[in-house]
């Protein structure tokens, strides 16, 4: 008896593993793994997340209007696990400091600021709401709530200016979010 119970919880353990497995294949075919780069000389940085498409819906709004992400509540920036950023050099995060390592990437869209977040648990899937505990750091940027359209979410990097600074750009729907980053 005890034997037929563990052969009946091995298969569906290891059915629920397959489909898992499937599960996660399925749902990047509709927000496609990305990554974005940033070389400068020794420094890089790598921004790896899923691509999710607007499909006709609202966005970024309030959650009354059906908004898909609304206002004030967690957003994994991108769709599937985790956005991840790594760096390789201890670089200024909008001006906060941000030590060499792999992070999670999130953050709380407004109408007017974003609150982005970067987080020492990278390895997550799924919608849950990071442990702000973790948080190795917070700040605050403004959003543009009147850009180009943009039908598929996108991070990228936007070229150094003069003094050497870069920003990081998430830019989705019609709202595009920078923030500054420099070499420490």
């Amino acid at each position: 008896m005890l034997k037929k119970v563990l052969i009946i919880t091995g298969v569906i353990v290891i059915g629920l593993l397959l489909f898992f497995n499937w599960f996660k294949k399925d749902t990047k075919k509709h927000s496609p793994a990305a990554t974005a780069e940033f070389k400068d000389n020794d420094l890089q940085i790598k921004v790896n997340y899923c691509r999710p498409f607007a499909k006709g819906r609202i966005i970024f709004g309030e959650e009354e209007a059906g908004a898909l992400q609304p206002f004030g509540k967690y957003w994994r920036l991108g769709a599937n696990e985790a956005t991840t950023i790594e760096t390789n050099q201890t670089i200024f995060f909008h001006d906060k400091e941000l030590a060499p390592g792999k992070y999670a990437m999130y953050a709380y869209p407004g109408h007017d600021k974003w609150t982005v977040c970067i987080n020492k648990e990278w390895d997550r899937w799924g919608a849950q709401e990071a442990n702000i505990e973790t948080d190795v750091l917070r700040t605050e940027v403004a959003a543009d709530n009147e850009a180009s359209f943009q039908e598929q979410f996108e991070i990228s990097f936007e070229q150094k200016d003069s003094s050497g600074n870069f920003n990081l750009v998430f830019h989705w729907d019609k709202t595009m979010v920078k923030v500054s980053l420099a070499r420490k």
